[in-house]
């Protein structure tokens, strides 16, 4: 795992919806969780006792999404989407050609995004984010993907993105 830290953009709206879910997972969930590993072991034996570890497994995931969210809002820029000025960075809506095919997408966390989105999302560390990252529209950039084929974008719009 890596210490390195990094900044995450998010929207006001993105931010308060984290938050509210890390309070339910820390409180909430947490609570309901116990009590199903409480009531799965009052059944019985623990190694054949399949909703004791489906309970187990449950929290394990509550436990990782809560440390997901912790840090994520540790490090979250909260605010407006930054003025692009047609050059792409965290938190623009990119319109560009990939290989030929046209596609729009979100520079930045999948957190951003409502769950209902249909707009894709691509992190500023993914192959393809960090290859346009600080480019311009008008721009023409290859990159090695990791299947090693180049792979050949063609930024034709960025703009901020508006929830």
């Amino acid at each position: 795992m890596s210490t390195e830290t990094s900044e995450t953009w998010l929207t006001q709206e993105a931010y308060d919806r984290r938050s509210a879910e890390l309070e339910q997972l820390s409180g909430h969930g947490r609570t309901d969780i116990a009590k199903k590993i409480e009531q799965a072991r009052g059944e019985g034996d623990l190694k054949e006792n399949g909703g004791y570890h489906a309970a187990k497994e449950e929290q394990g995931k509550i436990e990782a999404r809560i440390r997901v969210l912790t840090e994520l809002l540790r490090h979250a820029k909260v605010g407006a989407a930054p003025q692009s000025n047609g050059v792409v960075e965290s938190g623009t809506v990119v319109t560009a050609t990939i290989q030929g095919d046209p596609s729009e997408f979100l520079l930045g966390s999948r957190e951003i995004v409502d769950a209902a989105s249909e707009l894709d999302v691509y992190s500023e560390g993914s192959p393809l984010g960090a290859a346009i990252l600080g480019h311009k529209v008008g721009d023409t950039v290859v990159y090695t993907a990791p299947n090693g084929k180049d792979i050949t974008v063609v930024i034709s719009k960025v703009e901020p993105y508006e929830p």
